[in-house]
């Protein structure tokens, strides 16, 4: 796209350039020459207009043929200045060392043009000047196609790094939601084998736990896809996790990262006051202020000591998905206290 911008608007000032030249009465009136002057500066266009995206050399040569065509034409010799985009396009097209070789023989053939038919033109102001505006065109035509390389590259670094950061956090999701449930699971179903022929009651107490955790498990992938698929908000997100839930401000655009980040985070901190921290009450509170947004999860369980956590809690992971969007997460407790979770997230 940069490179058919770049083009048409030089095309379009060498065309009002030529045009100006012959009706402000600085040439010779020709009408033929006018014509296919215009002519000449349409196909251009029309080129443009109709190329693909190709590393064919034969493009480049159409058009470096209809330059020579358009410079004939030209009376007033400004559209000299086309040749400036043929090291820019080589650049774009083969790389750097293509546009340098193709700007230093444009260079060379212009130097040539001038031995051949201007004799003595090293002592002539206004070709010396033309030569010095020549080059520094080319100069910045190349510096042009370096910072649109560049910026290509970092394009396409920064789409690589957001598909691996979604891979990572899809990955995670899936460690944290369903490898947690099928562990369950998976227990339960031991259990179960194991007291089948010793207590049935026990064994038929396991199976229902696993048909428990299986059913928590549909329910958080249905919640997981819902919050991706259709771009739910962090507070519909919230509302099914079945906690009260307080919320103080207006949810902004938060993106799916940070929203799946907060969800999950209050999804872990009340499966571990439930299930670790013999909770009886587990309350959620979100606040979005103007620089981020906030999350705390409360609970009246039986609380640990911080420095002695398990990392199997979770918390290892909840702080590493934040860390991925900027955030932070914050745990307080104490035994016999309850557990406080907070998560930041900042709103850029």
């Amino acid at each position: 796209m940069t490179i058919r911008w770049v083009s048409g608007a030089v095309y379009g000032v060498v065309l009002l350039a030529g045009l100006y030249y012959v009706f402000a009465g600085l040439g010779e009136w020709q009408p033929w020459r006018v014509f296919g002057f215009v002519v000449g500066i349409a196909a251009l266009f029309v080129f443009d207009a109709v190329e693909r995206r190709s590393r064919a050399a034969w493009f480049l040569l159409a058009k470096l043929a209809l330059f020579f065509v358009v410079v004939a034409l030209d009376e007033s010799s400004l559209s000299r200045v086309l040749f400036v985009l043929v090291p820019f396009t080589a650049y774009l097209t083969f790389g750097r060392t293509a546009g340098l070789v193709l700007g230093a023989l444009c260079l060379a053939l212009l130097v040539t043009s001038f031995v051949v038919w201007v004799p003595g033109w090293y002592r002539d102001a206004n070709y010396v000047s033309d030569v010095l505006m020549f080059c520094l065109g080319l100069v910045l035509a190349v510096a042009m196609a370096d910072v649109a390389v560049r910026e290509r590259r970092s394009s396409a670094r920064i789409a690589e790094l957001s598909a691996e950061a979604e891979r990572t956090r899809l990955a995670r999701d899936i460690h944290d939601s369903l490898g947690h449930h099928l562990t369950a699971v998976s227990i339960q179903l031991e259990k179960a084998s194991a007291f089948a022929d010793r207590d049935p009651a026990v064994a038929k107490q396991a199976l229902a736990d696993a048909r428990d955790s299986v059913a928590h498990a549909l329910d958080d992938v249905r919640t997981s896809v819902s919050t991706l698929r259709t771009g739910q908000s962090l507070v519909s997100a919230l509302t099914r996790l079945d906690v009260a839930l307080e919320v103080e401000g207006d949810e902004p655009d938060l993106g799916r990262a940070a929203i799946m980040t907060l969800f999950r985070a209050a999804q872990e901190a009340i499966t571990n006051a439930r299930r670790h921290g013999q909770a009886d009450q587990v309350s959620v509170a979100v606040t979005f202020g103007k620089a981020d947004t906030r999350l705390v999860v409360r609970d009246d369980g039986r609380g640990f000591a911080t420095d002695t956590v398990h990392t199997g809690f979770g918390l290892l992971g909840m702080k590493e998905r934040a860390a991925l969007v900027g955030g932070s997460v914050t745990v307080d407790s104490e035994p016999g206290s309850g557990t406080r979770v907070a998560v930041t997230v900042p709103r850029s």
